[in-house]
């Protein structure tokens, strides 16, 4: 019985930054730390899955890219690799803005890098018989984001360049739907993370203090996400 189970498990991999890492604000010491409520144990045992977590804090999807490389090196026993990229290609380095809102600045992975590396790292997964799996990017808390981030800096210096504060939420949503396009057009699945969170009448109580971060319950969105994704995908 338990060698049927354990030729049916699969091996699926998540490569991603800070969300999937389950990186939160400690509202104690507003400290960044790993508490992970995204509860990968119980998917595991529920879908007879076999899931290691390589996401790392502050990766772009060009890091990201050389750490699947180094990865897929190894010959690794994977079926599945499940990506979550976005949310620091898209920031910008606001110190540099504060100092000098005259200048021009490029977000720390520039749109078009941004696809034209996801989509080489879905070929290059595809070449290894390994599926890709794409996540949306949860949306952020503009002005709790603002806050944090800028807190030491010319906040008006800031607003010179930026113009409004919501305009880092658009900016960032222009990232997430970058991602459903290219999962559109590479015919890959996609979890659909944002509009989990976005459906959520408590959305604003599913961030961390710093407006980007989940926090538990917002992790437990991320979990009931990818529980469904699964229920559809592998018993479809």
């Amino acid at each position: 019985m338990i060698r049927k189970m354990l030729e049916q498990m699969i091996n699926i991999e998540l490569f991603g930054d800070s969300i999937l890492k389950g990186i939160q604000v400690n509202p104690i010491n507003k400290k960044y730390y790993i508490n992970n409520e995204i509860d990968i144990e119980t998917l595991s045992e529920k879908y007879l899955l076999h899931i290691k977590n390589y996401s790392s804090f502050g990766c772009t999807v060009t890091k990201g890219n050389n750490l699947l490389k180094k990865r897929l090196e190894k010959n690794i026993a994977c079926d599945a690799i499940i990506m979550d990229y976005g949310g620091n290609d898209c920031d910008y380095n606001w110190r540099a803005i504060s100092e000098n809102p005259e200048g021009n600045y490029s977000p720390n992975t520039p749109i078009e890098i941004f696809t034209e590396t996801y989509c080489d790292i879905i070929d290059t997964l595809r070449k290894k018989g390994i599926l890709p799996i794409l996540t949306t990017l949860p949306p952020l808390q503009a002005q709790n984001f603002f806050d944090w981030f800028c807190k030491d800096l010319n906040k008006k210096n800031i607003l010179k360049w930026l113009g409004e504060i919501k305009n880092i939420y658009y900016h960032q949503e222009i990232y997430s739907k970058a991602v459903e396009k290219i999962a559109f057009e590479k015919h890959v699945p996609l979890v659909d993370l944002r509009g989990a969170f976005l459906k959520a009448e408590n959305m604003s109580e599913l961030f961390c203090e710093d407006g980007t971060h989940p926090n538990t319950a917002g992790q437990k969105v991320i979990a009931s996400s990818f529980n469904d994704f699964a229920d559809g995908f592998l018993y479809a």
